[in-house]
């Protein structure tokens, strides 16, 4: 694994109100009802729209669904009509591409280079031989047994047997943003997965905003953006294994007032193939689903695109990924695959018994989730 970065450019750092506040455990689901709320399925997975002024709520829908349509036409990988799909059938030949897509993978490249190629766009080929190559929903449930089951404690479960033999890496993509193409080598599969979601949510709540002439909350599959004034005590989120969870799962609630909020995780997208438990995490050195550390790593940035490439690359970097995370300054939450939760940053710490602690008063932090 290549070293990481020092420093991220100036747009991922975090500013103060981006950071999360901890609120006690909420007794109903985190919404305040003084605020518009909608809720519907794109993209493969659900999706949330929040907003400071209901009488915005039809018009800023309206546009949120435009832009997730747009986005899944140039960039799903299970759309016979979609633009990614061309490019990926383009067997080594510059390829013509929207200025949408050419956005999304200049955001894919970008998130390459900022993690050493942790978060590498070229992973498509391994997502297919690890039996990802249809929506996750229709692959065969995995096996009832965590990944790690096979493992002793304190070792990563096996590596599943997965081998990629074509030459891929993201700087085998040629990507001429001006001239609007791209060229992938022959056999080499792009997958937007790991900042597609979140930079659609980014989008997303940028067109609600607009539109509603408001403050906005878009929620793509669990991964947050905003845009505009933020209501009093700012945007209440549950972090959870699961976006879909009941608030009584375990977790934490808490608050952002600007940017965005992701959460990257090994416990929700897993399917069975070849007799093996996978996920859809990739290990872009190995080809292979990345073996167990962290089950869960959430971090707030100024973006949600930005959130969401700390933690998939945190989600790659295993054991030193808190580390690195501290480095970039990003307040960030990590679950471990036995339910101990380390803190990063300005990140909140709930203590025992429910008691908040303040979000300063300890960088690193464990406790076991209940």
């Amino acid at each position: 694994m290549c070293p990481a970065p020092s420093t991220l450019p100036p747009s991922t750092a975090t500013p103060p109100a981006a950071r999360p506040l901890a609120e006690p455990p909420p007794a109903a689901p985190p919404r305040d009802e003084r605020l518009a709320h909608a809720s519907w399925e794109a993209l493969g997975t659900s999706v949330v729209l929040r907003l400071t002024d209901p009488r915005a709520l039809d018009r800023a829908r309206a546009a949120v669904e435009r832009e997730l349509e747009q986005i899944d036409r140039a960039c799903s990988r299970f759309r016979a009509d979609s633009e990614i799909v061309r490019v990926n059938a383009g067997g080594g030949r510059a390829v013509r591409v929207s200025p949408l897509l050419a956005e999304a993978l200049a955001l894919a490249l970008r998130a390459a280079e900022l993690t050493a190629g942790d978060v590498d766009p070229t992973v498509g080929t391994a997502l297919v031989l690890a039996g990802y190559d249809r929506d996750w929903r229709l692959l065969d449930p995995p096996d009832a047994r965590p990944a790690s089951a096979t493992a002793r404690r304190g070792e990563p479960a096996p590596t599943p047997a997965v081998e990629v033999r074509i030459e891929s890496g993201w700087r085998t993509v040629a990507l001429d943003r001006d001239g609007r193409s791209v060229r992938v080598p022959a056999g080499v599969t792009l997958d937007l997965g790991a900042t597609a979601k979140a930079w659609a949510a980014d989008r997303a709540v940028r067109a609600a905003a607009r539109t509603g002439g408001c403050g906005a909350l878009v929620g793509v599959g669990g991964d947050i953006a905003t845009s505009g004034p933020a209501p009093e005590g700012g945007w209440r989120i549950r972090v959870t294994d699961d976006h879909r969870s009941e608030t009584t799962a375990p977790g934490q609630t808490v608050s952002i007032r600007s940017g965005g909020l992701a959460t990257s995780s090994t416990a929700v997208r897993r399917w069975s193939h070849a007799g093996r438990t996978m996920h859809h995490i990739i290990d872009p050195a190995t080809g292979a689903p990345v073996p167990a550390t962290w089950r869960t790593v959430s971090a707030a940035a100024a973006s949600c695109a930005d959130a969401n490439i700390a933690t998939t690359a945190a989600i790659v970097r295993g054991a030193t990924a808190p580390d690195w995370l501290e480095e970039l300054g990003l307040p960030a939450r990590l679950v471990d695959e036995d339910g101990r939760v380390q803190t990063v940053g300005d990140w909140p710490r709930v203590a025992e018994e429910g008691r908040v602690r303040s979000a300063g008063e300890t960088p690193h932090a464990t406790e076991r989730t209940r």
